[in-house]
């Protein structure tokens, strides 16, 4: 377990460099650059692209390569996207670096828990992977937290701190995956017995177009994806700020408190779940959230109890997230064709990104237009088809029982458990 845990301690480096910049980039191009909303907007978008068009190859690579080697590459490239943020004068150069930086971050992901998942036992990939989740939203918790005293907007070279914390995370992060790895042979040996043929990636994404336990993760994965996580970041504080008329700190309180949430009840909910089926506890989510959405709905009923209403449901959010993470990855790799782990992970997270990037849209149109209701019946919608879904998946991953260990290995030498 030593290596896995240096593999979330990796993860959790990296995002802690990573929240330092993730709130500031889109005031720091359109305001402190002055290169405007559109440049702004701009770079967020063609972030969400490189990590939509990265996770699939990133987790085909996975499968194809080491993937040590792929997750240690990924993230030098995105320590070098966060040098070239540091010295982006130009908007051509700026959204260039985002561009990079979404391609890198995005194509480690799959490696990452290719790696964890090599590196574990069946029976405790539930908590290495509670595990993961916690220090990545405790990495970027902290992060943004520091940045908030570090990074200066008024000034033109204010973010450099930023940018370079950012690049010295994913370094330090790609010097723990290659301990973790600890041996030349598991960074640099290719996954043995992996077909090779033409258009692997395209073959494994009929492989999992005929999977109809595959087909229903997929919706699964997307509805859970739009019913929350595209909308932390902007939908939930926009509807906060311009329909519940909160205050901003209100706001930063309640992703607070959702962050304290799930570090705090994250390990005891893994314990507790330890033995209850994925499917269910992924219903469980869906109708977490979806009361979650029920209860804003109400909150904009009652003015004076708002503020409240909105912290206590982000915490509620937080609960959900506690069973989500640990669950979902472990429960597509138990699905996933044989030899085809890596890229079924990658594409499953590109679908999450994917979906994630419209998170933004949907919440400018519809609050834009004063559609607040609308908003909130198309998430508690949303989150009825995450239920259904989890629902008809139960039957699949019952006849699918425990993976065998040897599946989920991309290498010999990764199969070697370590204490």
């Amino acid at each position: 377990m030593r290596s896995a845990r240096l593999v979330v301690l990796a993860s959790a480096v990296a995002m802690l460099g990573w929240g330092t910049v993730l709130p500031y980039q889109y005031a720091y191009a359109a305001s402190t650059r002055g290169w405007g909303g559109l440049v702004a907007a701009g770079a967020s978008s063609l972030f969400s692209v490189g990590a939509l068009v990265a996770a699939p190859v990133g987790g085909r690579l996975a499968d194809r390569w080491s993937p040590a080697l792929v997750a240690i590459v990924a993230k030098v490239v995105a320590a070098v996207a966060g040098a070239m943020l540091m010295t982006a004068d130009r908007p051509a150069s700026f959204l260039a670096g985002m561009a990079v930086f979404g391609f890198a971050l995005a194509a480690g992901g799959p490696a990452q828990s290719v790696l964890l998942l090599a590196r574990t036992s069946s029976d405790s990939r539930r908590a290495v992977f509670a595990w993961l989740a916690t220090g990545q939203a405790l990495g970027m918790g902290v992060g943004a937290f520091a940045a908030g005293y570090l990074v200066d907007l008024h000034d033109r070279d204010g973010m450099d701190v930023a940018f370079g914390a950012a690049a010295l995370g994913f370094a330090v992060s790609a010097l723990l995956v290659a301990l973790a790895a600890r041996g030349v042979n598991d960074i640099t040996s290719p996954p043995a017995s992996v077909p090779s043929v033409p258009g692997e990636t395209a073959r494994a994404l009929r492989l999992v177009a005929a999977s109809p336990a595959l087909r229903w993760t997929a919706v699964l994965t997307a509805a859970l994806a739009l019913a929350f996580y595209a909308q932390f970041d902007s939908g939930l504080p926009a509807y906060g700020l311009t329909v519940l008329n909160v205050s901003e700190h209100t706001v930063g309180t309640a992703a607070a408190v959702n962050c304290a949430v799930l570090i705090v009840l994250q390990m005891g909910v893994v314990r507790w779940t330890a033995h209850r089926s994925a499917p269910r506890l992924l219903m469980a989510v869906g109708g977490i959230w979806l009361l979650c959405w029920v209860i804003l709905a109400l909150a904009a009923r009652t003015p004076e109890l708002a503020a409240s209403i909105l912290v206590v449901t982000f915490g509620i959010f937080g609960i959900g997230e506690t069973m989500y993470g640990p669950v979902l990855n472990p429960m597509v790799a138990q699905l996933a064709p044989a030899g085809y782990v890596g890229t079924t992970l990658g594409l499953f997270s590109g679908l999450q990104t994917g979906v994630s990037a419209l998170g933004p849209l949907v919440a400018g149109v519809a609050l834009g237009a004063g559609l607040a209701d609308t908003f909130i019946g198309v998430h508690v919608l949303i989150s009825a088809v995450a239920v259904l879904a989890a629902w008809k998946l139960l039957p699949a991953v019952a006849s699918v029982g425990r993976v065998p260990e040897e599946s989920l290995m991309p290498s010999p030498t990764l199969a070697r458990p370590e204490g």
